[in-house]
């Protein structure tokens, strides 16, 4: 992808906070858990019977969701988790999103709650056996320092899973972070698919990126999905 020019200062988190970019993107608003527009159909996996075999290993299921939108995929798996006498009360989903945009029965739905908070400093108190992040990425302004913060949150034999666009990773000047980038993940154990898209690490994983943040642009315009994105930018320490 050809470089496009910096038109605007980069921004730091409290700034990207406020962006429309960011606060009006509409990727996870929509998304169900399985059908056309679904997590299953984007990550190419059958979520509930992952965190099904989740409960056989470990006796309860925790599944976090960053960038979570309106967290209907959350609700569609909390009702059919409940509803299965194997796990039934070992249930526990989490979702966070920037912006409150929630509009589920989130009270009525056992084992799941949906916080508001910015990603780019929130940190969980619990670990999880799966960590997702679906279209989420696209917004998100230290991309490298949230995967590397999520692929720790993992418990032993838990899995992460995240859409991202490499394109969207630069390095300082606005060159493609994508081979600097794709080389830090392999020695670090996380597999990245160019094809799909998808990034996906396999247990606690310690992700040493050597990049410091710099900044992101929001005026980035598309990436692959159609929908405008945040570039990152970094500098090689």
């Amino acid at each position: 992808m050809a470089r496009k020019p910096l038109t605007e200062p980069l921004k730091d988190a409290d700034a990207l906070a406020h962006s429309s970019v960011v606060a009006n993107s509409a990727m996870n608003r929509e998304r169900r858990l399985v059908g056309t527009n679904s997590y299953s159909k984007d990550l190419g996996l059958d979520l509930v019977a992952m965190l099904t075999s989740a409960a056989s290993r470990d006796g309860e299921i925790a599944w976090l969701d960053l960038c979570c939108g309106a967290g209907r995929a959350l609700v569609d798996a909390a009702r059919l988790l409940d509803a299965n006498p194997a796990t039934k009360g070992r249930v526990s989903i989490t979702g966070v999103d920037l912006v409150a945009s929630f509009d589920g029965p989130r009270d009525a739905v056992d084992g799941l709650q949906i916080l508001e908070a910015n990603l780019e400093r929130w940190e969980p108190d619990s670990a999880f056996d799966l960590v997702t992040c679906v279209h989420g990425l696209h917004y998100v302004g230290d991309k490298l320092g949230l995967i590397r913060r999520a692929v720790s949150w993992l418990r032993p034999g838990g899995v992460f899973l995240a859409s991202l666009d490499l394109a969207n990773v630069r390095l300082e000047g606005g060159s493609s972070a994508a081979r600097v980038v794709g080389a830090v993940f392999r020695a670090s154990g996380l597999q990245w698919n160019p094809r799909t898209r998808i990034l996906r690490a396999d247990g606690p994983r310690t992700l040493d990126t050597r990049m410091e943040f710099l900044g992101a642009d929001d005026a980035a315009g598309p990436n692959y999905t159609g929908q405008p994105a945040v570039n990152s930018h970094y500098r090689r320490r």
